[in-house]
């Protein structure tokens, strides 16, 4: 089967003692990338065909139509690709996920402040672009998270870059196109950037290099409502971010309850490499960095 590969695609496979040609013919794609190599290795040949073993398949193996009417819909290559790093990340990853929340009354006060110049620069400023900018803060401060494990457990690849992954919701399915590079760019290059994957995504315009190699991903299920969500971390990243809907709350300011709009955050990490305590602390100097915009600067 032919297949089409990056050079550092297959300089990856090369390292990796794995034939990509075996690759694209179990996983049946033809543009092959990074992920597709690490979910050949942990997954083998029938995790990548979406075969479930003969032990496990004995609980869908049931003839629904003897309860009533059915209709059978073919699943998407796209879900089924999900579908398999689901099943790795949920089998081989012991995740812990910790929440907290942090008061976003600054940040929306920043984006209504800078509306007009937003509608002159045609740029949508979401908070998201904020979150992006916060959450690369972070990873600056605590490698470990911007890093991750050689497939022996054995070795920790700590990254110098860092690359956001940005999870959508599109009618295909589920897609996370990455935003390269984000600590070299400002709040509206972000934002642009944002927006530009986010359509091109649901257009299923996405090109193949612009998946992968995220140092972590976010999951922002904020348009849709929810107070909380356990995010499955995305292999070969060690944690996730997952944001919801802000709501107001009150808030005791030692004098009086005061309505503060919070937003929610759901941290998923792999407890192999990160501790409660490190998790704990990078949510709390994330919430910090949110919560007063400036401090991004210092």
């Amino acid at each position: 089967m032919s297949y089409v590969a990056s050079p550092s695609v297959r300089s990856y496979a090369g390292r990796q003692g794995v034939d990509l040609e075996e690759v694209a013919v179990v996983s049946g794609r033809k543009t092959l990338v990074k992920e597709d190599i690490d979910q050949y290795l942990s997954g083998g040949a029938a995790n990548m065909r979406g075969v479930q073993s003969d032990e496990s398949a004995r609980y869908w193996d049931v003839d629904h139509s003897e309860y009533g009417p059915v209709r059978d819909e073919p699943v998407s290559r796209m879900a089924k690709v999900a579908a398999d790093n689901l099943t790795a990340a949920n089998a081989h990853i012991p995740q812990v996920t910790h929440h907290d929340r942090a008061d976003i009354r600054k940040v929306e006060a920043f984006r209504a402040g800078l509306k007009d110049e937003a509608l002159e620069r045609g740029i949508k400023l979401t908070t998201l672009a904020f979150h992006v900018k916060t959450l690369t803060a972070c990873l600056k401060a605590y490698p470990k998270f911007n890093a991750s494990l050689s497939p022996d457990q054995q070795t920790l690849h700590l990254k110098s870059y860092v690359h956001i992954g940005i999870a959508v919701d599109t009618p295909a399915g589920l897609m996370v196109p990455v935003l390269r590079d984000v600590d070299q760019k400002g709040l509206w290059q972000i934002a642009s950037e944002i927006a530009d994957l986010a359509a091109r995504a649901q257009a299923r315009k996405i090109r193949p290099d612009e998946m992968g190699g995220a140092s972590m991903s976010i999951s922002n299920l904020g348009g849709i409502g929810g107070t909380a969500f356990t995010p499955i971390v995305n292999p070969p990243e060690v944690a996730i971010l997952g944001i919801t809907r802000t709501e107001t709350v009150p808030v005791w300011d030692n004098d009086a309850f005061v309505p503060v709009a919070m937003v929610p955050l759901d941290l998923s990490y792999d407890h192999r490499v990160v501790n409660g305590a490190d998790a704990a602390r990078f949510l709390s100097d994330y919430a910090g960095l949110i919560e007063d915009p400036r401090r991004m600067l210092i």
